[in-house]
Order: structure tokens, then C-alpha cells, then sequence
């Protein structure tokens, strides 16, 4: 499945380049938009975090039930983005949590990190009025 995905992005990849950019924002985000950066940590979401923690970053995710502490619920995180950005660069174990939490800062680059964040907070409850 993961190949398939590589192979999906990667097609994407080739057809973006050969299009020129839009000059304003349209049906496509401009790259440095928040919306971009949550987009885009969307598909780092689905691609590195939803096995455990669920599509709706709800914590049950389908491997949830195989972890005694079970995934967090991110949605209901009151945490700040840089304790976020750690946690996923370097584990639940490094951070004190969950030693099933595997650090993901040789996987990710910084941009996949900060959209990954970006988009967990976008969803959290924890931050709605």
C-alpha cells in the first residue's frame, strides 16, 4: 500500500512540474498557505500516523488495540507545537510517553514535521472555542 502511495505522490510530483504555478490562489493553495501546510501534513497523517492513531486522529486507530497505553486521542491534545514537533522527530519514549510512539525525525524532513503539526492542530479540539 505504501508503494502504491510513493508511486501516487511521486506521479503527482512529475505532473506539477511539468504545469506552470498559478499566480494567485485558486483551486490550488498557494505552498506557504496554512492550508497548504495543512494539506500536506495531511498526507504525512495518513501515510506515517493513522495505523495507530485512527483517520480521525482519534487514538483508535487499527493497531490501536494492540498498545497498553493505547494511541492518543490528538484531537483532544492541549499540547503546543513544538512539544508536538518533538515528540514526533524523536518517540513517545525519548518524550516520556508511550514507547510504542516510534520517532519519525530520520523519516521526515522538517516541512513533514511542521505540516504533520500543522494539521493536528488544525483538527484539535482542544484549541476550538
Amino acid at each position: 500500500m505504501r508503494l502504491g502511495a510513493t508511486a501516487l505522490l511521486l506521479s503527482l510530483a512529475l505532473q506539477a512540474q511539468a504545469q506552470p504555478a498559478p499566480a494567485t490562489s485558486g483551486p490550488l493553495l498557494p505552498r506557504d498557505g496554512a492550508e497548504a501546510a495543512q494539506f500536506r501534513g495531511s498526507l504525512v497523517f495518513f501515510n506515517y500516523c493513522m495505523t495507530c492513531h485512527g483517520p480521525n486522529a482519534d487514538g483508535r486507530g487499527r493497531a490501536a488495540r494492540l498498545y497498553n497505553p493505547p494511541p492518543a486521542d490528538l484531537r483532544a491534545s492541549d499540547k503546543n507545537a513544538t512539544y508536538m514537533r518533538q515528540i514526533v522527530r524523536l518517540g513517545g519514549k525519548a518524550m516520556g510517553r508511550s514507547e510504542f510512539m516510534p520517532p519519525r525525525g530520520e523519516e521526515l524532513t522538517d516541512e513533514q514535521v511542521t505540516d504533520v503539526v500543522a494539521y493536528l492542530q488544525s483538527m484539535s479540539n482542544a484549541r476550538k472555542p
